[in-house]
Parts: C-alpha cells; sequence; structure tokens
C-alpha cells in the first residue's frame, strides 16, 4: 500500500506560477513511476505529465508541455509539480498518482494503482 497525500494549491492570477507536492509513504518509492492528473469542473480527470521510478525525463500532456516540470526525489519520497504561465483554464484538482510498473507511459495511459485525494489549483483571469 503507497500513501499519496498532495499539498501546495491554492489561488493565483493567470500568468502566475505555483509548486505542488505530493509526499509518499508506505512500500518503496523509487520503484513506482509518479506523476500527476487533474479534473477541472463538469470534465472528466486527465493526464498531466509523470516520470520514471528512475526519476528520468518527464513525460507532459501536450496542454502543459513548456510550462509545466515534474520533479521527483527518491531520498525524501516526494514529487514534486511546478507550474508556470499558469492560464485559468488551468483550474482543476490536481491530483498525485503512482504506479507500480515504474513507466511513465503506463501513467499516461491511465493505469494508476494509487491516487492521493487531490489538491485545488485554482487560476483566475
Amino acid at each position: 500500500q503507497v500513501q499519496l497525500v498532495e499539498s501546495g494549491g491554492g489561488l493565483v492570477q493567470a500568468g502566475g506560477s505555483l509548486r505542488l507536492s505530493c509526499a509518499a509513504s508506505g512500500r518503496t518509492f523509487s520503484n513506482y513511476a509518479m506523476g500527476w492528473f487533474r479534473q477541472a469542473p463538469g470534465k472528466e480527470r486527465e493526464f498531466v505529465t509523470a516520470t520514471p521510478c528512475s526519476g528520468g525525463n518527464g513525460i507532459y500532456a501536450d496542454s502543459v508541455k513548456g510550462r509545466f516540470a515534474i520533479s521527483r526525489d527518491n531520498t525524501k519520497n516526494t514529487v514534486s509539480l511546478q507550474m508556470n504561465s499558469l492560464k485559468p483554464e488551468d483550474t482543476a484538482v490536481y491530483y498525485c498518482a503512482a504506479s507500480i510498473t515504474g513507466l511513465a507511459t503506463t501513467l499516461k495511459l491511465g493505469r494508476v494503482d494509487y491516487w492521493g485525494k487531490g489538491t485545488l489549483v485554482t487560476v483566475s483571469s
């Protein structure tokens, strides 16, 4: 079992930045691919970004490429999401996710083994 707890959400103006963090506890963090999904009001949950267990290059949804950056620290069992140049359409609940396969592509396919409870990001225009 893996427990994921997100933090760092809040209200920010368009064009601003925000950094989300996810703390993991339980099984060996470095075995898991980690990622972020989001769900806007009235919409389905969608993939945002993921990083493999090794901490290599992340993969991103086209809508956030060049603006968001994922990073992980396997010594602290944390994964972070740096969000820059935020837009009102980035408003959503952001969820941390983990996959035992260790592959970022697995998360992109929506095959998630563990979810966090989410943190709300609101971007005002």
